[in-house]
């Protein structure tokens, strides 16, 4: 088939999850040797389409906002993730030997994921490791986090629960001195900041609080993006620094908040054809 049909009365995004979650059964079905190869992975299946969303990032204020109403061992998380652009996964398997203090680079080399469960260690989304610019405002934000909260060796499978045990000293830590679940760690911290930030409501009579995907982790990847481009960076720079395959990918998602060119274009053209005293 060379497409993924849905019913019309299925949203795009939610017929996207279901293909997530069918292809997640045919990988775990290909792991354990029951299938040869998941059939989605075939270059003539294309998942539903869905329909993007304008990315509005966050504030200064807000970010400020939602590290100060996270528990203090948690905070350095949200400067990695607005400072440098890593996704949640690789925050979380940030390890000791990925700071470069004195050539001032984040080297993203693994994240912790879930498969079937458990969690294992891996290379970043697409196997794209990166070097990151590390700015000293996150730099000394990373070194008065290990002070305080020292390193913790964590070993974990390489890549499926079966497979061979690695060890990295990691930076981000839960109270047990384990992995910091993904789960876990947005019920349990991540909304209540957001709600004392303003960003989401308060928790309900049930104590749960309301679905608000556009303010996971992942928005202080955009937050690092806007503020890129809002500076005139490049996209190809940008794209690299968010581990993008293609920088197609990231102009598809930020163009719009790269500054205007049209002033630029103005004066150019101005400078260009505006009378000198000579032919006058």
């Amino acid at each position: 088939m060379s497409t993924l049909e849905t019913d019309p009365a299925v949203s795009g995004s939610y017929a996207r999850n279901i293909y997530g979650d069918v292809r997640a059964v045919l990988s775990a079905a290909v792991d354990d040797g029951l299938l040869p190869r998941n059939p989605c992975g075939a270059k003539s299946v294309r998942p539903p389409a869905v329909e993007r969303r304008r990315v509005v990032p966050w504030l200064p204020t807000q970010v400020h906002a939602v590290r100060a109403g996270l528990p203090e061992r948690y905070r350095t998380m949200v400067d990695t993730g607005a400072g440098c652009g890593l996704r949640q996964g690789e925050i979380v398997g940030l390890a000791e030997d990925a700071i470069d203090f004195e050539g001032s680079i984040l080297r993203v080399v693994r994240q912790v994921k879930l498969i079937r469960g458990k969690a294992v260690f891996a290379p970043p989304k697409c196997n794209k490791e990166r070097d990151v610019p590390l700015p000293s405002e996150v730099a000394e934000a990373l070194r008065a986090h290990i002070d305080v909260f020292k390193p913790v060796e964590i070993t974990l499978p390489w890549r499926r629960p079966d497979g061979p045990k690695v060890s990295a000293r990691l930076l981000f830590t839960n109270t047990a001195s384990g992995v910091v679940w993904r789960s876990n760690f947005n019920i349990q911290e991540w909304k209540p900041a957001l709600a004392l930030a303003g960003l989401i409501p308060d928790a309900g009579p049930d104590g749960k609080y309301q679905s608000a995907r556009e303010h996971g982790m992942h928005a202080l990847r955009h937050f690092y993006a806007s503020v890129l481009l809002d500076a005139g960076e490049s996209i190809k720079a940008v794209s690299q620094y968010l581990g993008h395959t293609d920088p197609a990918l990231t102009l598809r998602v930020y163009a719009h908040l790269m500054p205007s060119s049209r002033e630029r274009t103005r004066k150019a053209v101005d400078s260009v054809l505006r009378p000198t005293s000579n032919n006058r």
